[in-house]
Parts: structure tokens; C-alpha cells; sequence
């Protein structure tokens, strides 16, 4: 009597507090940790941004190519780099060899009002100068791309960590009922090495796994089985859905797992998106001077689609949005790959800027753009080996200031040496822009309480926020 008692008490705590606990994890409600549908944990003051879109260029582009003027590296092209910049110093394919400097590729040019100096061979990213602001005092601790890739994905370079997406998601939720909060696109170029991304980059970690990303694919259909088979309708999709519901829930008051939730949630997620994904990914009823903008032509898995794609994610309310670009592992031929990456990037990324500015979005959407580290002043052959020391990244939109530079690295680019910016002052940054206190938004995991940002000291880069 007593068994079937406490099973009549589990399924209805199961059905009634489970099934409100499911309805909030779909519904607009943020869901912190604090629990479904109360305040989010994570925020502690008023947001400057609602949403971030992480373009990244995965591989490691280099700086002095791009966004890092060195007129004094290109006066030592094909001369000994001085031993005092490198001596003690880690470097990863290059250790032990004869180490020469490789001036610049490209010239750089000023523009926009604010003058700032970009590589000219990103003219469109150039029109934008007035709304970026430009970190050329980035390092990290990572000097290989998979640990470099985790350390700036999750603070960390233990993986199993969440990703910066998860933690966002996990500490203010979602907007969008219809689609994941967190969506991951990628592009291979033409380049570059196509650098090999982990999807364990967009886990959960020990987070409740419904704040894990959702990788897109490329071509094809976005999202597996995003349509129903043959034979079976909407209706009866429907009653599967809640019968998988009620048979979930039934075994969680059985077993009061809570990840029990997540998977009722997750199929009803799934539903939604049955109507959700074809519509966003239908980039035939875009203004054809929206695609010329942005230079799509049609959903090909290029970076320029995927960049139209994330502004009309960011459109639908999914809060935190990476698109990945894996065309930057430049060890050999890099005035010739640079030339061919610049072609893929360059025009739509000014495109999304131009084009969340043109909506009234960029006020409350954080634009970042940049990879998990540079590239050595020295040559390896005619490319550059990677590089933790000083590398450049820029920002735009969210509450930061346009047409400005912060930090800087020495005459030959080789360490930052003003301002410098860590990667976990980048994250600490971007919550703090979305209104998160950095410092209290944690989870106990181990009898420790993890944060994005580590234990170690991480302070927004202040200076650039509007």
C-alpha cells in the first residue's frame, strides 16, 4: 500500500510540478538556475545587448594581416627576428629552428571617420571602421588549435566544461520558443586548412543538456528529420509528441531525474521546429538587395549565407549565435590564402553589421569577430605559425563604442604590451554587457563553483564600452 502511495504521490508531482517545470522550459520565461520561471540568476543589472553572434574564425587568423599595422616588421622582412622578443618564449612549430621576420602581406589603409587602420584588403569591413571597436592586445594560454578552441569557448581547457553560449543561455534564457537559444553554423573555405571544430565546443558541460548549441548543418536540411516521413501528418506527429510527453513523465516520477525534463522538452522543441526551421532557412523571400548585400547566393553553406542566416536567427530571438568559418590555419602560402579568405569574409561581415544597424539591431546585438589566436611575426616558409602572445579581435554593436582601438602590441607584433586583454576579460565583457554579473553566475560542480570565467581575475575591457 505504502508503494503505490508514493507512486500516486511521484506521478502527480511528476504531471503537475514536472509538467509546469516542461511548459517553462518552452515558453519565453528566462530559465536561470535559480529554477523555471524565476528571475535569472545571472542578471544583476540592465543589458546593453539581448543577443550575441560570434563570428569565428576558426584557425587563427593572423593580425598583422588584418586589423595590426606593423610598418617596423615589414622595414626587418627576411631578416633574423631579434632574439629578445622569442628568447624564453613559447612557439609551436617553429621552436628550434631559425626564426626570420615576415613583413606584412598588404598594405594597411585608414577608415571611416575615426581613421582606424585595417589591412586594405578588407575594404568592407573598413566601411564599417566607425562601428567597431578594435582589440590588438588579445593573448591567450592555449598555442594549439583544439585546447586554444576550448579555453576560449568555455574558460577553460579541461573539456567537458559548458560553452560560453550554454552559460548565457543557462543565466538569462532563451527569447525564442521555436528554435534552440544557442545555434551553431559553419562554413569550410577555400584558403586555408579546414580546422576540424569538436562539438563538445558547444556542449552543455554539467549544465542541464537543453542549453548545449544546435549545430545547423550547412547543406541539405539544417536540422535531421526536420521532416516528417512519408505517410505521417502534423496531427499525428502531434499526438506522438504528447504521448511521448505523458510516457516521459510518468517515468519521471519513477525515477526523479530531471534530465527527464530536458527530453520532454526537447521533443516538444523539435515539433515546433518541424515549422520553425524551413521558414528560417528559406532565404528565397529575402529583397534580392538584401543578398547582393551580403553576396548570397542561395543557402550554399558559405559563410556569406550563414552570416544572413544568424541575423535572421537573431531576428527570432535565439540569444547566442556562432558562425564558425574554418579557413585561417595559414602555415604556407598566406599572402595567397589570405587573399582568398578576405574574399570569403569581408563583404558579409560588414553586410550583417550594416544590416542590424539598417533594423534598429545592432543597438542590442553584440557582433564579435576573430579565432582562438594569431599568427607569429616570424615566417614558417611564406605562412606564420600560431600565436598566443598578441593577436586582434574586434567588437560592434551591444553597448560598445564604435571607431575605437584599445591596447596594443609591440613595434613587431609579437607580445601585447598595452592593455592587455586575456581571454577571460573577453568573456567577462560579453556577460557583462548582457547584464550578467561575471563573477556570480556559477554552478557547484565537484564542491567547486565554476564560473565562465575561472577563478582567476577577468575585468571588462571598460574602455570600449559605450
Amino acid at each position: 500500500m505504502h508503494d503505490v502511495t508514493e507512486q500516486t504521490r511521484r506521478a502527480f508531482l511528476s504531471q503537475g510540478i514536472g509538467a509546469i517545470a516542461a511548459s517553462q522550459l518552452l515558453g519565453r520565461a528566462p530559465t536561470g538556475n535559480q529554477g523555471p520561471g524565476q528571475a535569472p540568476k545571472g542578471r544583476r543589472h540592465a543589458p546593453r545587448a539581448k543577443r550575441v553572434i560570434h563570428l569565428y574564425m576558426a584557425g587563427g587568423p593572423s593580425h598583422l594581416e588584418t586589423l595590426d599595422e606593423k610598418p617596423a616588421l615589414a622595414a626587418l622582412d627576411g631578416q633574423p627576428m631579434p632574439e629578445s622578443f622569442t628568447r624564453g618564449q613559447p612557439i609551436a612549430q617553429l621552436q628550434g629552428q631559425r626564426l626570420v621576420c615576415l613583413g606584412p602581406r598588404f598594405p594597411f589603409a585608414s577608415f571611416g571617420q575615426s581613421g582606424q587602420r585595417i589591412c586594405a584588403r578588407f575594404p568592407h569591413i573598413g566601411s564599417v571602421a566607425d562601428e567597431i571597436a578594435i582589440i590588438r592586445s588579445m593573448q591567450t594560454d592555449q598555442i594549439n588549435h583544439d585546447p586554444a578552441h576550448t579555453l576560449f569557448n568555455t574558460g577553460n581547457t579541461n573539456p567537458g566544461r559548458p560553452s560560453m553560449g550554454s552559460w548565457i543561455n543557462y543565466g538569462i534564457g532563451s527569447e525564442c520558443d521555436d528554435l534552440p537559444g544557442f545555434v551553431v553554423l559553419s562554413s569550410v573555405g577555400r584558403g586555408g586548412q579546414a580546422q576540424p571544430i569538436a562539438a563538445r565546443q558547444w556542449s552543455a558541460g554539467f549544465l542541464p543538456s537543453r542549453f548545449q548549441g544546435v549545430e545547423f548543418r550547412s547543406k541539405g536540411d539544417p536540422v535531421l528529420y526536420v521532416n516528417n516521413p512519408p505517410g505521417v501528418t502534423r496531427q499525428q506527429q502531434r499526438e506522438a509528441v504528447d504521448t511521448i510527453g505523458r510516457l516521459n513523465s510518468l517515468h519521471d516520477g519513477v525515477v526523479a531525474d530531471p534530465e527527464i525534463a530536458t527530453r520532454i522538452a526537447q521533443f516538444e522543441m523539435a515539433f515546433r521546429m518541424q515549422r520553425s526551421v524551413p521558414e528560417l532557412t528559406d532565404l528565397g523571400n529575402e529583397p534580392s538587395e538584401v543578398l547582393d548585400l551580403y553576396g548570397v547566393e542561395g543557402q550554399d553553406g558559405s559563410f556569406a549565407s550563414n552570416c544572413l542566416l544568424a541575423r535572421r536567427l537573431a531576428e527570432r530571438g535565439v540569444r547566442f549565435i556562432q558562425v564558425y568559418h574554418r579557413a585561417w590555419d595559414h602555415h604556407g602560402g598566406i599572402e595567397r590564402a589570405i587573399g582568398l579568405t578576405a574574399d570569403e569574409v569581408d563583404r558579409a561581415t560588414a553586410a550583417l553589421i550594416l544590416d542590424l544597424k539598417r533594423r534598429g539591431m545592432l543597438d542590442d546585438t553584440l557582433v564579435l569577430w576573430g579565432g582562438e589566436f594569431g599568427r607569429t611575426p616570424m615566417g614558417q616558409g611564406n605562412g606564420r605559425d600560431h600565436h598566443i602572445r598578441g593577436f586582434s579581435y574586434f567588437m560592434a554593436g551591444g553597448g560598445v563604442r564604435g571607431g575605437v582601438s584599445h591596447g596594443a602590441t609591440d613595434e613587431l607584433g609579437y607580445r601585447a604590451v598595452e592593455d592587455v586583454v586575456h581571454v577571460r576579460d573577453l568573456h567577462a565583457t560579453i556577460l557583462h554587457l548582457l547584464g550578467i554579473d561575471y563573477d556570480r553566475l556559477s554552478q557547484r560542480f565537484q564542491g567547486l563553483d565554476v564560473r565562465l570565467t575561472g577563478v582567476e581575475h577577468a575585468e571588462p575591457i571598460w574602455p570600449i564600452l559605450a
